[in-house]
């Protein structure tokens, strides 16, 4: 996302969002690779792959999975954390033009 020059700590929260919004969408795609055996979970790389994703995103995926009602094999939860993501960017943002300090 691109915004007028802003107070570097304001930046720095909207870009470590953005980059976490790009680890929750790696996430998605890996298991979706997964599940249609696209890769192997027995290769090393793929495996340490799958680790690390999953360290960054099941934590907040966990929170989120509480609150929603299961959906059999449907997991809704990226799509939460997508949404909260890019809430609080905005509202980082706004507070900040909103509130200067």
């Amino acid at each position: 996302m691109f915004y007028p020059p802003i107070n570097p700590v304001i930046w720095l929260i909207v870009t470590l969002l953005d980059i976490y919004s790009w680890i929750v969408l790696a996430a998605v795609i890996m298991s979706w690779l997964l599940a249609f055996n696209v890769v192997n979970y027995h290769n090393n790389i793929v495996r340490s792959v799958v680790r690390f994703l999953d360290v960054l995103t099941e934590p907040v995926f966990r929170q989120v999975r509480r609150f929603l009602p299961t959906l059999g094999g449907l997991d809704l939860s990226p799509i939460v954390v997508f949404i909260a993501i890019i809430f609080l960017q905005k509202l980082v943002v706004w507070l900040y033009f909103r509130f200067p300090f």
